[in-house]
């Protein structure tokens, strides 16, 4: 007799493979010029020895290294019998925040903004040494492709120009870099902090640049705003796996929400062409959106976003 079964979705959200959680200890070094000079991390997240766990792994490559005199990377692994997966621009998507985030506070520490200490770390032009990848090496960061998107969405988006609160909200605008999957990419995000914690993304200005033709553009621009909107789930609204009594909490989208069309901002694309091969544009414009958007509401409320999702209680006003 035939049997008929179903995957529900609170099926498909208790028995996925998650992203897993990391904890960063970053410290910083300014020479006397208030240069970055040296920066350590300590990872700590999930795997088996020296094995982490898939969607866990950090690289000895991972900007500031290679262009700062000393950096130090290290990571610790704990055991977990979750199973674990990647999400959208695999590791990407979490070192990406961690790191510009921390560079936010370096540049603020060294009296400069995130563009302009990212553009002193860049330095000239050049591309640096291939980097291990998945079976095969992988180029490395090109600093000139770095520096002129930096430079395109710092234009574009009127960065110097602080947005004027004359509604009562808090509001600011938050930078970030990210060079992922081959792809570069700068992002500026508006934010509006009401008093109550509520973060709403106004406006979000990304430049990329992926190669020297951008084959399929309706796509492309799609693909862009899709990885924007994505980032936003992750940061603002929720998406939040937890346990009790080993199991997962979460079942549906009432207690894990998506993205919904209300919380889409006006979103400006721009692609740089550069005389380099075409590379892929499905993930790399995922990652900065995340620290942009945390580092806007620092500079909107004075208060650092340390842990994702964030929540409305930590951005309430006293």
């Amino acid at each position: 007799m035939p049997v008929k079964l179903l995957w529900a979705r609170e099926d498909d959200i208790r028995h996925d493979f998650y992203r897993p959680a990391g904890w960063h200890h970053f410290r910083a070094g300014l020479d006397g010029s208030n240069r970055l000079v040296a920066l350590t991390d300590h990872f700590v997240t999930f795997g088996k020895g020296d094995k982490p766990a898939l969607g866990a792994q950090i690289t000895a490559t991972e900007m500031p290294a290679r262009l700062i005199d000393h950096c130090f990377i290290g990571q610790t692994t704990m055991a977990t019998n979750m199973p674990t997966g990647f999400l959208r621009a695999p590791a990407s998507n979490a070192l990406s925040y961690a790191f510009q985030g921390f560079l936010d506070e370096v540049a603020q520490a060294a009296g400069k903004d995130l563009p302009s200490l990212l553009i002193d770390i860049l330095g000239e032009p050049r591309a640096l040494p291939d980097v291990p990848g998945m079976g095969r090496p992988m180029p490395g960061l090109h600093t000139g492709r770095a520096r002129d998107v930096i430079a395109e969405v710092v234009r574009l988006s009127d960065w110097k120009t602080a947005p004027v609160a004359t509604d009562g909200l808090r509001r600011a605008k938050g930078f970030a870099f990210y060079f992922s999957h081959l792809g570069y990419f700068a992002e500026v995000a508006h934010v509006a902090v009401a008093d109550d914690g509520t973060v709403k993304v106004e406006k979000v200005w990304t430049v990329g640049d992926v190669g020297s033709q951008i084959i399929n553009p309706i796509n492309a621009y799609n693909q862009v705003r899709g990885a924007v909107i994505d980032g936003l789930g992750q940061t603002m609204i929720g998406q939040e796996i937890t346990l009790a009594d080993g199991r997962v909490d979460q079942s549906n989208f009432h207690d894990y929400p998506l993205p919904r069309i209300d919380i889409a901002p006006e979103i400006m694309v721009q692609f740089l062409k550069t005389d380099f091969p075409p590379t892929g544009l499905g993930e790399p414009a995922l990652p900065p959106i995340i620290p942009a958007i945390a580092n806007a509401i620092h500079h909107a409320t004075g208060k650092r976003i340390r842990s994702l999702p964030f929540k409305q209680e930590m951005l309430q006003k006293a």
